[in-house]
């Protein structure tokens, strides 16, 4: 995924965050950022209940 959020003070980590609640259909608050704050590559957590929205979203993919 790309955002166009500057890695300026946690503007891209918040970016990322925001697109991946909203295509989960989750609360920004739902999404966190468990790794890599300063990296290209980010882990996220999520509750289990978006399990099927993430299915969804990967079989698309």
């Amino acid at each position: 995924m790309r955002v166009a959020a500057p890695p300026v003070e946690g503007a891209a980590n918040a970016a990322v965050t925001d697109a991946v609640a909203a295509a989960l259909g989750l609360r920004r608050a739902d999404v966190v950022l468990e790794g890599g704050p300063r990296g290209r590559r980010k882990i996220l957590s999520a509750p289990a209940a978006a399990r099927a929205a993430l299915e969804r979203l990967l079989a698309g993919a």
